[in-house]
């Protein structure tokens, strides 16, 4: 079984700063992707930033140049640094992983999300 697990977020002020880190484990084969969505009061939930099997990044327009996704291969950890963060990043942050088990099945899972909270 394989699961991803969020931690960090919390409550910051407009202009902080924020690292949120999210690790997969579990009988896992491959990582086909790995990233963050986040979903606002009211909203649709919408890509943040995720690494694809490719080893390519894709960002949100919104988020470009402020937030940095990385990742630890060895750890299966991707960690999201946020930075000069706006009350319009407010929204609960997922994790994401497309992961192969050891039985060759290819899934999507989800982390149990986190909340970000950006004050003015």
């Amino acid at each position: 079984q394989v699961q991803v697990v969020e931690s960090g977020g919390g409550l910051v002020q407009a202009g902080g700063s924020l690292r949120l880190s999210c690790a997969a484990s579990g009988n896992i084969f491959s990582i086909n992707a790995m990233g963050w969505y986040r979903q606002a009061p009211g909203k649709q939930r919408e890509l943040v930033a995720v690494f694809t099997i490719a080893s390519t990044t894709n960002y949100a327009d919104s988020v470009k140049g402020r937030f940095t996704i990385s990742r630890d291969n060895a750890k299966n950890t991707v960690y999201l640094q946020m930075n000069s963060l706006k009350p319009e990043d407010t929204a609960v942050y997922y994790c994401y992983g497309r992961i192969r088990s050891t039985m060759m099945f290819t899934e999507d899972y989800w982390g149990q999300g986190t909340q970000v909270t950006v004050s003015s």
